[in-house]
């Protein structure tokens, strides 16, 4: 034990982690990010058009969005509000950006969804929102943290975070609309998504969402931003290849070009 006290590698292990003062639930918020990403490198995640039978009872698909991004609304949203900084911009500021993502998330989604009697796995509603009440109270904690130490709200990389937060959102809110559109009134055939980002990769709604959330780690600076931006690289960017090879399954003219997540590189 004491050699490895005393080696170079535990050493900077050991001093990283009380620089960051990294807590339990953070800790485990990063571990599931390989965890994540390797089950669903194997495992497709069954909902949307990937769903299947065998994975117990199923929700309507509008009821279990609502039910899996409400705890991001409450959760952050209480502990900030309950908290002795609720006042402090360091802390509400951040948190109106949030707010703006899961609003639309929470309600404004699921709401233009159009009727298509499709449902969605329970227990995924659940682990979604174990994920989010885990990911809700470490950046709430990140937000209190900085209005307790007062840190200065108007920098650099505030600004640089909003700016690609903001850009993020236009693409995903972008191509959920794309999806949305693709549809007559009453058709449940799938089509190949064409225009805005679609030219050049097959989902650019999971590229603008990991853009928002690199924005967020930006802004916030913070450790939980930074998990809450690698959790969300782990969980889509697997379903982004699960997409693409769907599409080149089931579409012979589906361009041959178009890339999985980023456009030239993946």
């Amino acid at each position: 034990m004491q050699f490895l006290k005393e080696h170079s590698h535990w050493r900077i292990l050991s001093d990283f982690w009380q620089d960051a003062d990294m807590s339990i639930p953070l800790l485990i918020q990063f571990i599931l990010c390989p965890v994540v990403l390797i089950s669903l490198v194997w495992v497709t995640a069954p909902y949307g058009r990937h769903h299947e039978k065998g994975w117990g009872p199923n929700l309507p698909s509008r009821a279990a969005w609502i039910l899996m991004e409400l705890p991001a609304l409450l959760v952050i949203t209480t502990l900030v509000v309950l908290s002795p900084v609720r006042q402090m911009p360091q802390a509400w500021v951040p948190l109106l950006f949030w707010l703006f993502h899961y609003g639309y998330r929470t309600f404004i989604f699921p709401a233009l969804m159009r009727p298509s009697g499709k449902t969605f796995p329970a227990l995924l509603v659940l682990f979604a929102i174990a994920f989010n009440v885990l990911n809700g109270y470490n950046n709430a904690e990140a937000l209190i943290s900085a209005g307790k130490e007062e840190t200065r709200l108007l920098s650099l990389h505030f600004f640089a975070g909003g700016a690609i937060f903001l850009a993020g959102f236009a693409i995903h809110f972008r191509a959920d609309r794309s999806i949305r559109l693709l549809r007559r009134p009453g058709e449940k055939a799938y089509r190949i998504p064409q225009g805005g980002l679609f030219r050049w990769v097959g989902s650019p709604n999971y590229l603008g969402e990991i853009i928002q959330w690199i924005g967020w780690a930006i802004m916030t600076w913070s450790l939980a931003g930074a998990a809450f931006a690698l959790f969300t690289f782990c969980n889509l960017a697997p379903r982004a290849v699960s997409n693409h090879r769907w599409y080149r399954e089931r579409f012979p003219d589906y361009p041959a070009d178009r890339r999985i997540l980023v456009p030239g590189i993946f």
